[in-house]
């Protein structure tokens, strides 16, 4: 199987479904078995699959439960220490970051999803191999919203993509609607061996935020040039903003980097200045979900972050 450039042709377009609230574009279209399906990936390809896929390689872990969820069948996937019990046999293909693309050709795969911001790099191998890629983004919950439509369009499952898509919303509003109305001054700092950022909106805990209402302090500045979801850290904007709340997520040790953390923040002088830290409004999330996408389990982190907020609502 090839990736092929549209032709001029005649196809016979299928309505696509519309996720109530969803905001999402269309993504993809399904034609006539001679045609079939078209995937407008997150790096503006059109992708032509001519078939259900029967063996598919996912490069991010964020990829396999709302896969196995809508019954595509999965051959291959990235390295981890937290790999559901269904897919503990798939074979690995190598770490996230860098893909093995010899383990990836040895199985043989009819569609490779790749992980925007991490893996194009991989695109240009596959199409030489006449391998089909489509690159997602996946990160906001509007992100895993659009993940799910595409999915169900190259399963064969549109309606259980929608009815997953209508149950995680279902249960997100429930937590939105226990919310009281007032405005929290928010930072959301990512830890890791190689020091701090602040996440803006873009990040998982920072989508979130912007959907609850909160501020985030981070908002309005310039991102990374390599992570486009974060801005450099800078103390002194810390206090100058005074958050009410800090969310804290880490990568690699995560005791070790809390407790680090922690010290800072009792110790350091500016940092007792700042009113998160006098009201030990502190809160570290955890690595399942708030460093990788969390997919199916989204309602989770909001019911995560609201707990942290109002204890007594949840």
């Amino acid at each position: 199987m090839r990736i092929i450039r549209p032709a001029i042709a005649v196809m016979l377009v299928l309505a696509l479904f519309i996720i109530s609230g969803c905001g999402e574009k269309n993504t993809s279209q399904q034609v006539d078995a001679g045609e079939g399906i078209i995937i407008n990936d997150d790096v503006g390809r059109e992708v032509r699959l001519v078939k259900k896929p029967e063996r598919i390689v996912v490069c991010s872990m964020s990829f396999l439960e709302p896969l196995h969820l809508l019954e595509g069948n999965i051959v291959g996937r990235p390295t981890s220490q937290m790999v559901p019990d269904f897919a503990k046999d798939i074979s690995s293909v190598g770490k996230a970051v860098q893909i093995d693309m010899e383990k990836v050709l040895a199985l043989n795969p009819d569609l490779v999803v790749i992980n925007k911001g991490m893996n194009e790099k991989l695109i240009k191998t596959l199409e030489d191999n006449g391998i089909p890629s489509i690159v997602i983004k996946a990160r906001t919950y509007e992100d895993v919203k659009r993940e799910l439509i595409i999915f169900g369009q190259i399963t064969n499952n549109p309606e259980k993509a929608e009815k997953a898509i209508n149950s995680m919303n279902e249960e997100i509003d429930a937590v939105k609607q226990q919310l009281p109305k007032d405005e929290k001054r928010v930072a959301i700092l990512f830890s890791s061996s190689q020091g701090l950022n602040i996440q803006l909106s873009g990040s998982i805990a920072g989508s979130i935020a912007k959907d609850f209402g909160w501020k985030n302090i981070a908002d309005g500045r310039l991102p990374m040039e390599k992570n486009p979801d974060a801005t450099p850290y800078s103390l002194e904007t810390m206090v100058e903003q005074n958050p009410e709340i800090i969310f804290v997520v880490t990568m690699g040790n995560a005791p070790s980097l809390e407790q680090e953390l922690l010290d800072e923040f009792r110790n350091n002088p500016a940092w007792k200045t700042v009113t998160a830290v006098q009201k030990n409004q502190i809160y570290f999330l955890p690595q399942e979900t708030f460093l990788i996408n969390p997919g199916l389990k989204y309602p989770g982190c909001y019911k995560k972050m609201a707990k942290f907020v109002y204890p007594e609502l949840f």
